[in-house]
């Protein structure tokens, strides 16, 4: 599998504080990676790395075939690397509709006006929000924000979605609603993302792959039977434990039932 997102030996530092240490990190085409770690761990440094937003001292990063960031400078800028991204935060635009926050980054990709309309639509169906294109952030419930963020993100049908935490302040039962909604767009497009979370539970309803940080460096990564089998550190112990009391998220019937 082609590597969609490499990061190799990247060193991150905001001041004197080294986030990532030498940080080797492939993502397949196609793949959803899970990237989990304590609080301070470097997970969001890695995205912002992705994205162009912070600048490594030394290392690659690389989005398909290209060199983005190397050499201790920005190669491709953020708006040229054809990434989309679901804040933990959403970012949406309140003086925009739903319908203004998904053509908002379509209008700045020059997406001809009638592609447009037709993309927003098709995308706002898929994620249960037909009929809601002309109502703003702050006149629809958490869950119907959660699926804008979603839909803007995909509608641009991007190399690559990268989601920090974006369930991280929501109840169960719309987390399951979320997860079941991701697992199913991701496959049906081939989506490749990376999914940051503390909670391996959460990410195990997502991801074929998880990398877990610690202090800024890959401690462990591999499928959920290649951490089981040998936990490399008493964290990555920790998340299986946590695993194993609670159970897998179990999204299959809502995600049948759309």
């Amino acid at each position: 599998m082609s590597a969609s997102i490499a990061l190799d030996g990247v060193r991150l530092r905001y001041g004197e504080q080294a986030v990532l240490d030498r940080l080797d990190l492939h993502v397949g085409s196609g793949e959803v990676l899970a990237v989990l770690g304590p609080s301070g761990s470097g997970k969001t440094s890695v995205l912002r790395a992705v994205l162009g937003f912070a600048v490594p001292e030394a290392g690659t990063v690389r989005v398909g075939e290209r060199a983005v960031t190397a050499g201790g400078r920005i190669v491709v800028p953020p708006e040229d690397r054809d990434l989309a991204v679901v804040f933990q935060d959403l970012a949406l635009w309140p003086h925009l509709s739903v319908a203004g926050n998904l053509a908002f980054g379509l209008e700045a990709r020059r997406v001809p006006p009638r592609e447009r309309e037709a993309r927003v639509s098709r995308m706002l169906e898929r994620v249960g929000l037909a009929g809601a294109e002309r109502r703003y952030p702050g006149e629809l419930s958490g869950g119907q924000r959660q699926r804008v963020a979603i839909a803007r993100a995909l509608v641009l049908e991007p190399r690559a979605v990268l989601l920090d935490e974006p369930l991280a302040n929501v109840d169960v039962d719309l987390s399951r609603e979320m997860l079941s909604l991701l697992r199913g767009l991701f496959r049906e497009r081939g989506t490749t993302a990376v999914y940051v979370t503390h909670d391996l539970r959460e990410a195990s309803a997502l991801a074929e792959r998880f990398a877990v940080l610690e202090a800024g460096r890959v401690v462990q990564q591999g499928r959920l039977e290649e951490l089981r089998r040998s936990p490399a550190t008493p964290f990555v112990r920790s998340l299986l434990d946590d695993l194993a009391a609670g159970g897998p998220i179990d999204v299959r019937t809502k995600e049948q039932g759309g």
